[in-house]
């Protein structure tokens, strides 16, 4: 009862922080129109993990200021529209976040980003709260109840939270004003594999996990630069799954997909057309953009993938944008876009030249 009665005290204070203030400021309502806009035209986005930081056999080094090697821009002229960041690390104050990036380079790279007429969107696969761990460590089921008001966790994780807002208040643009963020929390709950996972944690649980944030950072904080996206995972998905533990239509804007290649390319076909069919109608029946927020075949072993493979997946359901994986400058084979010389390089041209394909010029 005493969860219950929490989740609805903070839906009604969800419910307050909206009507008292604007949902966002001038930079992210111009971002959220352009979507809308985009959307209406039926445009894709296309993005990449960590593009303007490593690629297949490339990192930046210290001194880089503008940014502009990208594996995507070397395979097809130009960077990818989008471009996913990871905030993993920064609950702890790490000088590198889980992937070995600096967080000031990170900062830096979105910025030049957004300045080209790019769009940028953060993850956040934070440290096990209760015990230690990484995100994936799903050794006790009791981590949101102990981080949630009235847990032994509380204000310790209240204390990861300020080191996130303090972090997103230094992506400032020239006049002052802070750059959009499309931010991602609490991703593929819908599977088991990450400590706030549908088997770690009750429907209600999560719910508050998701308002507790937003009402920090966007609410006590004052962070009206985010754009909110709530994504579940593929994999069994139904639209009751989909809404289950939805947060609310007053703090979601993006209802997102995690959909990766793991068996044929005409089952991931088929899974892919239907679980965005799903995610494209809960989207629209509660006023939201959708996109395929994380998506990808690792290593790229089909050499016509994108335009027979990916395209067929996504060209019915026109998400805002879909983002790949990353390519890992220490691991040859971990990679989900090509590079010059990969087999998949001139399919991913012809991808790109789609006219419904957006990227970054």
């Amino acid at each position: 009862m005493k969860r219950i009665l929490y989740c609805t005290a903070i839906v009604a204070l969800a419910c307050a922080c909206s009507a008292q203030n604007q949902r966002f400021d001038k930079n992210a309502s111009a971002l959220v129109k352009k979507f809308e806009d985009l959307a209406a035209q039926g445009k894709i986005m296309y993005g990449h993990q960590d593009d303007l930081l490593y690629g297949h056999s490339w990192k930046v080094s210290l001194e880089e200021q503008e940014y502009t090697k990208s594996d995507v821009k070397d395979v097809c002229g130009s960077w990818p529209a989008v471009y996913g960041l990871d905030l993993g690390g920064i609950e702890l104050l790490n000088e590198k976040n889980l992937d070995n990036n600096y967080f000031s380079q990170i900062r830096e790279s979105a910025l030049k980003h957004y300045a080209r007429g790019g769009v940028v969107t953060f993850s956040w696969h934070p440290r096990n709260p209760l015990t230690g761990g990484d995100a994936w460590d799903v050794s006790s089921k009791e981590v949101v109840a102990s981080i949630l008001k009235g847990g032994s966790r509380h204000d310790f994780f209240m204390g990861w939270l300020k080191n996130v807002a303090d972090y997103f208040e230094t992506f400032t643009l020239d006049d002052g004003s802070l750059c959009p963020l499309i931010f991602r929390p609490w991703h593929e709950h819908t599977g088991s594999w990450f400590w706030w996972g549908e088997d770690l944690c009750t429907v209600e649980q999560y719910k508050a996990l998701w308002e507790m944030t937003y009402n920090y950072l966007s609410c006590e904080r004052g962070l009206k630069n985010l754009i909110w996206s709530y994504s579940p995972g593929a994999g069994g998905l139904t639209a009751e799954r989909i809404g289950e533990r939805y947060p609310g239509n007053g703090i979601v804007d993006i209802v997102g997909l995690d959909c990766y290649q793991y068996s044929s390319a005409g089952d991931f076909i088929a899974e892919l057309q239907h679980t965005l069919s799903l995610v494209k109608d809960f989207a629209s029946a509660n006023g939201k953009l959708f996109a395929l927020t994380e998506a990808g075949c690792e290593g790229l072993p089909q050499a016509d993938w994108w335009t027979s493979t990916l395209y067929p997946a996504i060209a019915e359901s026109r998400p805002l944008y879909v983002l790949t994986w990353r390519n890992a400058c220490d691991n040859p084979r971990h990679f989900y876009a090509p590079y010059p010389g990969q087999a998949s390089a001139a399919d991913f041209v012809a991808f790109t030249e789609k006219d419904e394909i957006v990227m970054c010029k």
